[in-house]
């Protein structure tokens, strides 16, 4: 009897494995690429370039600290964008789970002026993604990536309501991640939720635009969003 039993919980150990390994090749080759089809939005307006949740909504000067990470240690325009820049900026943070669609799309339509990549020490995002299933704010918290993690920096000077606007879109890698991919080039015309890369596995990706007193952001942190649909800034 003890043979047999501990033959069937064998058996029964070896099914759960056998599940579990199926259950992550599927996640890790199918699910995770997945690409649903995307309506944007009629009405005018940035849309987000991610899914997942926001983590921060920030207006901020140039030489002003942006979020403070924990003590001793606060973000800059220039730690995120890896670019000075004088006037008023909006910032908006998005961090993507490794169950989100990881495909970003375009938040405007124009021209693409550049994209650079930054290599960096990729730190964990396991505070960020703790705090938020716990909905715990200040979501970016001890989240030392947002300053030190590799990058993908793109620019994409459009228009707002007729005024030209400059939107960079930064795509921030986990310590997880195995590539930032871009399938864009500088000169290149883009359309308002066009897909113009993808993060493979969890990540974060931030909106910068220049800020001006006319606009009313759509979001705050806590929200989930899709990319190319949910409007940000209008």
């Amino acid at each position: 009897m003890e043979i047999a039993g501990f033959g069937i919980t064998a058996l029964i150990v070896a099914g759960a494995v056998a599940i579990a390994v199926a259950a992550y090749l599927y996640w890790r080759h199918v699910w995770f690429w997945r690409n649903p089809p995307r309506i944007v939005p009629a009405v005018q307006g940035l849309v987000s370039a991610a899914d997942g949740v926001v983590v921060y909504v920030k207006q901020f000067h140039a030489a002003e600290d942006v979020i403070h990470v924990k003590q001793g240690l606060a973000a800059r325009l220039a730690d995120i964008v890896r670019e000075d820049a004088a006037p008023p900026k909006l910032l908006i943070g998005v961090f993507m789970s490794p169950f989100d669609v990881h495909f970003n799309r375009a938040p405007l339509s124009g021209m693409i002026e550049f994209v650079r990549h930054y290599p960096g020490q990729n730190a964990h995002m396991g505070s960020m993604h703790g705090r938020v299933l716990m909905g715990r704010e200040p979501y970016y918290k001890g989240s030392v990536h947002v300053v030190q993690n590799e990058r993908t920096v793109t620019k994409i000077n459009g228009t707002l309501r007729g005024a030209e606007l400059s939107c960079y879109i930064v795509q921030i890698a986990a310590k997880t991640v195995a590539g930032i991919d871009i399938y864009v080039k500088a000169g290149a015309l883009i359309s308002r939720g066009t897909i113009f890369g993808m993060i493979r596995i969890g990540s974060q990706v931030d909106v910068v635009v220049h800020w001006n007193e006319a606009m009313h952001v759509c979001v705050r942190p806590g929200d989930r969003v899709c990319a190319g649909e949910t409007v940000l800034i209008d």
